[in-house]
């Protein structure tokens, strides 16, 4: 169990380390809060997170057309994803996820403490991340995330998830994590340490108790005292990547590359290369499409939008194929509700509001894929 005093600037400071889904943890926050009598009490949630996880109805409030159009497809479904995973082992232990954070808020009242928020707004966090992770850290994270899709976790129970809690233990995840993914783990963790820490530095009174997941202990530690600037932290940085130039650059290079074909090979030629990338473009795409399992006017609408959307960098095919598998098999409030019971890879594709996720993020990987494979095609054509 982690509990642990600090005496800084005038101020006591518990530490409460827990696992989310632990009744362990649930019982040292209730047993620690009682025997401190602290003058306020600290949560590691931002208010969002505390309205869903006391009212549950995060799911039946999403947006399914905006995720789509924001480009936030693949972060939404890896969300679903990693909140089922918890789910479904507080279920085999017999706790809700998060029921620690609910059970400091209970006690606190009950005995006329002071709440306060810890954490970073949640959305703010995932903008971070999506915007400073590079490319190649984002397809490996999807990448790790599908393929526990196909596999079958071993059971954890008390035993290991307080061997979980063990210093050691974390920091050899946290070490890993900074070297396959480095980005991740600034925004995720290094920057929720420090923003956690200035908060809790904060708190009102001379004693407080902070209940944060055992896992940032160590990182909340060492900034106690520092003075972070909430405003960057708090940002959101405007989003430089590479493959916003590519974008503008694939229409110019078709277009270079089919001026060049006309003036040297002629009309039939060029005739040919528009086919290819027409074809190239709009079968992968529709392939993508088809490994969701959407309608088949999905799959055509795909097959017939990549090659246009490839050339426009505001526009992508994943967004027409969406709209139509959502027109053509409407998300019922069942398909909403079932959200949080998603635990296979076939769950995520019966479900009707996933499979709308799953059909614009595949019809845009194959766009994406078709435009990498088209070029140099065309381009082999005219050698």
């Amino acid at each position: 169990m982690t509990v642990e005093k600090i005496f800084l600037e005038g101020k006591e400071i518990v530490l409460v380390g827990t696992a989310h889904i632990s009744q362990k943890s649930t019982d040292l926050v209730k047993e620690t809060i009682k025997k401190e009598h602290p003058d306020s009490v600290g949560v590691e949630l931002d208010n969002q997170r505390f309205m869903q996880l006391r009212s549950g109805k995060k799911w039946l409030e999403m947006d399914i057309a905006r995720i789509v159009k924001e480009g936030k497809t693949y972060l939404f479904l890896i969300n679903i994803l990693l909140a089922n995973m918890q789910r479904k082992l507080g279920k085999q232990l017999g706790i809700k996820p998060g029921m620690e954070m609910l059970e400091a808020i209970k006690i606190s009242g009950e005995n006329g403490i002071r709440v306060e928020l810890l954490d970073r707004d949640v959305r703010v966090t995932l903008k971070r991340a999506l915007i400073l992770t590079g490319f190649f850290e984002k397809l490996r994270l999807g990448l790790d995330v599908l393929f526990s899709l196909f596999q079958q976790p071993e059971p954890l129970t008390e035993k290991s998830i307080e061997q979980l809690k063990d210093k050691d233990t974390l920091n050899a995840l946290m070490a890993e994590l900074s070297v396959k993914m480095p980005s991740v783990k600034r925004v995720l963790v290094d920057e929720r340490d420090l923003f956690i820490a200035t908060r809790i530095m904060q708190m009102h009174g001379n004693k407080v108790v902070a209940i944060v997941g055992a896992g940032h202990i160590e990182g909340i530690k060492k900034n106690l005292g520092k003075r972070a600037d909430m405003r960057e932290l708090l940002s959101i940085p405007k989003k430089k990547s590479l493959l916003r130039f590519i974008k503008y650059l694939v229409p110019i290079a078709l277009i270079a590359l089919l001026g060049y074909g006309f003036y040297t090979k002629g009309v039939a030629v060029t005739a040919q290369l528009i086919l290819m990338w027409f074809l190239i473009n709009g079968i992968l795409s529709a392939l993508g499409a088809l490994l969701a399992r959407a309608h088949p006017f999905s799959i055509a609408t795909a097959f017939l939008a990549a090659p246009f959307t490839s050339l426009h960098p505001a526009f992508a095919a994943g967004w027409f194929a969406a709209a139509v598998e959502a027109k053509m098999r409407c998300p019922k409030v069942k398909d909403f509700q079932g959200l949080q019971n998603l635990e296979s890879y076939s769950d995520f594709s019966n479900n009707r509001v996933t499979r709308v996720l799953l059909v614009a993020a595949y019809s845009n990987l194959g766009s994406t894929i078709g435009t990498i494979v088209a070029l140099p095609y065309i381009l082999s054509l005219l050698g």
